[in-house]
């Protein structure tokens, strides 16, 4: 899976580009986060903004990613579609992770 990587302020911005995190892509996203992951700060922001469609395989993706990164260490999410959000929502995962609308918010920058 392609995974855009930047470096923003005090967070790791990770893009995954894709329509979809499903049981067909999961491993791989997983793989890539965790290379993604290895080293830097302690705040990886996980940008969804491309991502239209998670299913429980991609919900479980992000999970043991967000848990992979070790104590000391956070995820947030930005820019979430409305169904992807709604699968946060429904399966409360928008109590473990911080939401933010846009990758603007997540990372503290004032859109001009």
């Amino acid at each position: 899976m392609e995974l855009n990587s930047a470096k923003t302020g005090e967070a790791h911005v990770l893009t995954p580009i894709a329509d979809r995190i499903d049981a067909a892509s999961a491993i791989q996203f997983k793989d890539a986060i965790r290379a993604a992951t290895v080293d830097g700060p302690a705040r990886i922001v996980l940008d969804l903004g491309h991502v239209k469609f998670v299913d429980s395989s991609g919900l479980g993706a992000i999970v043991a990613s967000m848990k992979h990164l070790g104590a000391g260490r956070k995820m947030d999410l930005a820019a979430l579609n409305p169904d992807v959000d709604k699968v946060f929502r429904l399966t409360r995962m928008d109590t473990v992770f911080t939401i933010y609308e846009d990758l603007d918010a997540a990372t503290g920058q004032v859109s001009t």
